[in-house]
């Protein structure tokens, strides 16, 4: 199902978290063709066992990269990436896979009171991976891990167009805020795909100011450092759909309206046989 007119790159997510990465990702590379996968069945990632999580990425993966032929695979989620992104590379050797890891490393340089918060999802506040990344980029900073099991939910409805509860926004974020000898928290890490689409809802409900960050960019840049070199010469993506599906085969109508709105005008369901 791959298209010869055009190199191919794969995104995943459990919900719509993954799109801001992939606009950004589009800027950066206008003659690629996009496949988008909603693993909207298995939302949310957080919320399985690591064991059955690993178990079944791999099976996706595996029929993912053989249906569509991706030229490169980009895991647009901290949960699933911090859980599975060395054991892809391992189980599908000379596949490129691009993962999605909390910006701590740029929280620790940017952070002026040296208290930063990484407001994640559950499973990615329990990893060894994030607890290695702040061992290794922020021994100086005073670090919070703070885990929700709601935000991915509110923004998945949030995108969608439905509204959500202010207060409860507020208190799943309270825990970032920290006073500490006069010193305030002033940065928080988005270290899932989702928050970035609330984050106009954080900066009204936050104590007080502090730098959100949001590492789409970045990772889209990263993204294109590896797409560079398989850039086919004379490629064109005129007239090449990019692809949308969701594995649970009943996308709901908000899910197909924020989808068109982001450029998939084809939009389809679970590959056959692909859970």
């Amino acid at each position: 199902m791959a298209d010869e007119t055009a190199p191919t790159a794969l995104f995943l997510d459990s919900g719509i978290g993954g799109l801001g990465v992939l606009r950004e990702a589009r800027i950066l590379m206008p003659n690629w063709r996009f496949v988008y996968v909603a693993d909207d069945d298995a939302f949310p990632f957080g919320a399985w066992e690591e064991p059955a999580l690993l178990d079944h990425l791999t099976r996706l993966f595996a029929n993912l990269l053989d249906t569509y032929k991706p030229d490169l695979a980009v895991i647009a989620c901290n949960t699933a990436s911090t859980l599975a992104i060395d054991h892809l590379r391992a189980a599908f050797p000379g596949r490129i896979f691009v993962g999605t890891v909390p910006a701590i490393k740029p929280a620790a340089e940017r952070t002026c009171s040296g208290l930063v918060s990484v407001l994640a999802t559950p499973g990615t506040v329990k990893r060894q991976y994030t607890r290695e990344l702040i061992r290794q980029y922020a021994r100086k900073c005073h670090v919070r891990l703070v885990g929700s099991d709601k935000l991915a939910a509110m923004a998945e409805t949030y995108m969608q167009g439905e509204m959500v509860d202010e207060e409860a926004v507020r208190a799943e974020i309270a825990p970032c805020f920290l006073e500490e000898d006069g010193r305030r928290t002033d940065i928080v890490v988005l270290a899932c795909t989702h928050y970035p689409f609330l984050v106009n809802r954080f900066r009204k409900t936050a104590p007080w100011p502090v730098d959100w960050i949001d590492p789409a960019e970045a990772i889209a840049r990263r993204v294109k450092s590896l797409a560079d070199p398989l850039d086919i010469a004379g490629a064109d993506s005129a007239g090449v759909s990019d692809v949308a599906l969701f594995t649970s085969n009943q996308p709901s109508e908000g899910s197909r309206r924020l989808l068109k709105g982001f450029g998939f005008h084809h939009i389809g369901v679970a590959v056959e046989g692909v859970l």
